[in-house]
């Protein structure tokens, strides 16, 4: 997802390939001015707000946003014992953050100690881990799961191609009408509408997982096969084009676009991503949240 995640440029696996004259390094770390306003909280209180965090992007993680120590309140970071080591960037040590209320997140933030030339953006800034605290705004709307990526982009467009879905060389979905969502680092993903969807092919099935960027997926058993299909019931009003409709998974089923068989791409499963905490249904895009309870394979 992005500039980081999933087959984005820095990834693990990207889609594309670099035209350098020399093979790129292995490990490529990028860094940015966020050029935002961003603040975190713990306990009731704001830990930190700042104008000048940047983003730090590395190979197959989120972008993770650093905050200058002098914009952070008096008091909430405590220091400990813990440190390791970043293979790019050094000694890394670890704080517990406080809130005003007492409320303690352990290993809460980090902060490289001393890390090399390239990296001087880093110096005497902190990281925050961010399920252990409450929440992270840009200006006054809190942003959920991770550092907004300002690389990843999700545009979705009406087409009239002809999509079929089998399982067991049965028909399950029949349309000229998806929507197909073209969503940085993955592959295309193909909605069907409920109405050209065979009634009672879809059985619900218990889980759910979080999407930053869309909002909470429920999944569906086809036929005899697992989890083979997902929908956004309610997502972020951004993607609501998709709200209902459902996407159905190549790997699992038999799906033709015009005629040519639909392959799965590869490295197109993700860990699930939990919701931050102290959400509300309404806030993550959903219409039940089963805790704790997403399917036990890997989701888009």
């Amino acid at each position: 997802m992005g500039l980081s995640w999933q087959q984005g440029p820095l990834g693990r696996d990207p889609n594309g390939t670099f035209l350098t004259a020399t093979p790129m390094p292995e490990r490529v770390l990028y860094i940015e001015p966020l050029r935002r306003r961003m603040s975190g909280e713990l306990g009731g209180s704001t830990i930190v707000q700042s104008d000048g965090a940047v983003l730090l992007f590395e190979p197959a993680r989120y972008p993770v946003a650093y905050f200058p120590i002098g914009d952070i309140a008096d008091g909430a970071l405590r220091s400990g014992e813990h440190e390791s080591t970043h293979p790019d960037l050094g000694k890394t040590k670890w704080f517990d953050v406080v809130g005003s209320d007492g409320q303690v997140a352990r290993r809460g933030a980090w902060r490289h100690v001393d890390p090399p030339p390239q990296a001087k953006a880093l110096r005497d800034t902190v990281a925050f881990a961010w399920r252990a605290m409450d929440a992270f705004y840009e200006e006054d709307e809190r942003i959920l799961g991770h550092a907004a990526d300002p690389y990843h982009r999700i545009d979705i467009r009406r087409t009239s191609r002809h999509l079929v879905v089998r399982e067991n060389g049965e028909v399950v979905a029949d349309t000229v009408a998806p929507l197909v969502v073209y969503e940085s680092g993955f592959a295309p993903r193909w909605y069907v509408p409920r109405d050209d969807i065979v009634g009672e092919a879809l059985h619900a099935v218990e889980g759910q997982t979080f999407c930053p960027y869309k909002g909470l997926a429920s999944y569906y058993d086809v036929g005899d096969t697992r989890a083979a299909a997902w929908s956004y019931r309610a997502p972020f009003e951004e993607v609501s084009r998709i709200a209902d409709l459902v996407s159905f998974n190549p790997e699992k089923l038999a799906i033709t676009l015009d005629g040519e068989k639909l392959e799965p791409v590869p490295g197109q499963n993700v860990l699930p991503h939990g919701p931050d905490r102290n959400l509300s249904v309404d806030e993550i895009g959903g219409i039940q949240l089963v805790e704790d309870a997403a399917p036990d394979e890997a989701r888009p």
